[in-house]
């Protein structure tokens, strides 16, 4: 289904073990979606195999975004860290925005990679977000994202932080055009991203298996001093605790995600058509009467 991903040391290697133990063949995984077919295990996808699988006829259009300074902080090794993550991946930075149709419907999808330093987020993929945000809304298209990170980028400081409010603020924007935010989680979903863009779909989905958190267990546990579930901070434990909409396979998320679009794009149409004048004077009136107070 989409180009395969060389194995740094291994590439020569026919076969990828797997969480459960058991040997797979690489095409098999591959042309399985990278799904386990013995243990169902999702298996990271960059940002592009992502896009492959997802759009039409695998047919995108990568937006260039602005890229700021690398290295803002003069951080040590940092530098060099982004050059080999960049080796490594084809990627300038973790982020990456595409354009294209999901069933004939036009579509801004954004999807981090993990395998970009952790999928940690700095100035770089906020400001890919933030394109991103900007590029559905000038062509008032549905946003769909695709997570994949552990947190904000440490070597950025107070500048990776501010990451967090300014992709919520973008997303609030976006939202006020009455377009569609779908966010599908994908392991793992934690940290800053969780506790900002990530977790602010009119839709949260999640891949079966993925681990969707802020703090990690282990930090967790240290804290608390107790075991904690074995299917702890999993997205079908968050599922159970009203965290998640939808726990979706992978080979499902292009139908669901195209049926839900079908209807929030409808009901979208059904509000600009028939706007209860009513309701908006009723919604206003507490506000009025904080202020006169």
């Amino acid at each position: 289904m989409f180009k395969k991903r060389s194995a740094g040391k291994d590439k020569a290697a026919l076969w990828i073990t797997c969480q459960c133990k058991n040997l797979i063949y690489k095409d098999e995984l591959f042309n399985n979606l990278s799904v386990c077919p013995k243990c169902n295990f999702h298996h990271k996808l960059t940002s592009q195999e992502r896009f492959s699988i997802f759009f039409d006829n695998k047919e995108y259009t990568i937006l260039e975004a602005p890229i700021p300074r690398d290295n803002p902080l003069q951080f040590p090794n940092y530098e060099e860290k982004l050059k080999k993550a960049r080796e490594k991946t084809k990627q300038s930075d973790a982020l990456l925005i595409a354009d294209g149709k999901l069933d004939g419907m036009r579509v801004t999808v954004g999807a981090q990679n993990f395998y970009h330093i952790g999928g940690a987020v700095g100035s770089a993929s906020g400001e890919a977000f933030l394109h991103g945000v900007q590029h559905a809304i000038n062509n008032k298209s549905p946003f769909i994202f695709f997570s994949a990170s552990g947190g904000q980028k440490m070597q950025e400081g107070t500048i990776a932080l501010v990451q967090m409010p300014r992709t919520v603020l973008a997303i609030n924007e976006f939202k006020k055009r009455n377009l569609p935010y779908i966010v599908v989680m994908t392991n793992p979903t934690s940290g800053g991203a969780s506790a900002s863009f990530a977790g602010l779909g009119d839709v949260a989905i999640a891949e079966p298996g993925a681990i969707v958190a802020f703090a990690g267990a282990r930090v967790i546990k240290d804290t608390i001093k107790e075991e904690l579930p074995t299917n702890f901070q999993k997205s079908e434990w968050v599922f159970n605790f009203g965290g998640i909409d939808i726990i979706c396979e992978r080979k499902n998320l292009r139908s669901k995600i195209s049926t839900l679009l079908s209807i929030l794009l409808k009901k979208k149409e059904e509000a600009i058509s028939t706007p209860d004048v009513k309701s908006f004077e009723e919604d206003l009136q507490p506000a009025r009467k904080k202020q006169i107070i």
